[in-house]
């Protein structure tokens, strides 16, 4: 089965939605499928507005329809909500195909910290979303919690798709290769304003907190927290043994959908500190990996008690293996002949 993945979000940006697909390509061969991909770099882009490293792709629908008769897949995923996306769902709809879609990202909850106008942006945004992902077969999200938030706001095929984690490359490792005091803290991501960073940095902690990425925010930040530690984006090797070095790992976020970074630190086996937001809820949920609390303080010592063998043992069952199958079940269950029908009644009514 060859499935085209149209997404906005591609390399060089580093973040989970292109890891999430990466993973995907390599695992789908072994389970009889094959990914190809509609990226920004096929065409001319310019850059996101406060976010100059994300492209955006400026393209046509002759540009469109050209390259989905080249590849002709057997199947269409839209993963992002971005100017591609936009451009693939229009096709899709204006020539009654079939396609799932994957909800990656809170564009609400991210407008709702630039724009100070009350709840209604936020609204809106949700309209727009859901609007978006309607004619969609199949709609994934990374989580229960999320699934559940969707479908009460009336997304409609709302289908679980949880993430996994490469645990050969973050593994536990002999050597430490932050000589920074001990304990040490560590947070990885995109440093923006909703991953909400200053409630990390701006805590009175022992030791020394360390911070891997990069983003808009980073210049702000390095100059209001002098004291904590910025390496800059990592890959790799490199961010594995970061991971490692690390006594606790804190993720502040509380809108991001899953956050692979938490099962990228557990597999290391660095016990997590975060908020009890909906993603490390779900992600880590009861089992004593991590200390989920709404003092972050708090949780980020808790958490320097926390078990690394116990931590390992956890995200070893967290396989990429088992996400890739269950994307998979997902597109193929989009693509019946009942689902196409439904595409097809879909163009009519536009028409």
């Amino acid at each position: 089965m060859k499935i085209l993945v149209v997404t906005d979000a591609w390399h060089p940006q580093v973040n989970g939605v292109v890891r999430t697909l990466t993973q995907m390509a390599a695992e789908a061969p072994a389970l009889g499928a094959e990914l190809q991909f509609m990226v920004p770099g096929e065409f001319f882009t310019v850059p996101m507005p406060s976010y100059p490293e994300i492209r955006l792709a400026l393209v046509s629908p002759g540009m469109v329809e050209r390259r989905l008769d080249q590849i002709a897949p057997d199947a269409i995923h839209i993963a992002t909500e971005g100017p591609l996306g936009h451009a693939m769902r229009r096709h899709c709809l204006r020539r009654g195909l079939a396609f799932t879609t994957s909800f990656h990202t809170r564009f609400p909850d991210y407008l709702a910290e630039r724009v100070p106008f009350g709840a209604w942006p936020g609204e809106l945004a949700w309209a727009w979303l859901r609007r978006f992902h309607a004619p969609a077969s199949a709609v994934m999200a990374a989580t229960p919690t999320l699934a559940r938030e969707l479908a009460e706001r009336g997304f409609r095929n709302v289908k679980l798709w949880p993430r996994g984690v490469d645990a050969t490359l973050f593994r536990p490792r002999a050597e430490r290769v932050l000589d920074l005091p001990r304990p040490i803290f560590l947070t990885v991501g995109r440093l923006a304003v909703e991953k909400n960073l200053e409630a990390f940095l701006a805590l009175e902690l022992p030791g020394s907190k360390v911070v891997v990425g990069d983003g808009p925010a980073r210049v702000a930040l390095e100059r209001e927290f002098p004291d904590a530690v910025f390496l800059g984006t990592k890959e790799g090797e490199a961010l594995a043994e970061i991971y490692a070095a690390a006594d606790a790992f804190v993720f502040p976020s509380r809108t991001d959908t899953f956050g692979l970074v938490i099962l990228e630190a557990l597999a290391s086996g660095v016990p997590v500190a975060a908020f009890p937001a909906p993603a490390p809820r779900d992600v880590m949920g009861d089992v004593p990996v991590g200390v989920l609390d709404e003092d972050l303080r708090t949780a980020c010592l808790g958490a320097l008690g926390c078990s690394r063998e116990a931590c390992r043992d956890f995200a070893l069952r967290m396989s990429w293996t088992e996400s890739a199958r269950l994307f998979l079940q997902h597109v193929r269950e989009g693509n019946t002949p009942q689902r196409r029908r439904r595409a097809r009644r879909l163009r009519a009514v536009r028409a």
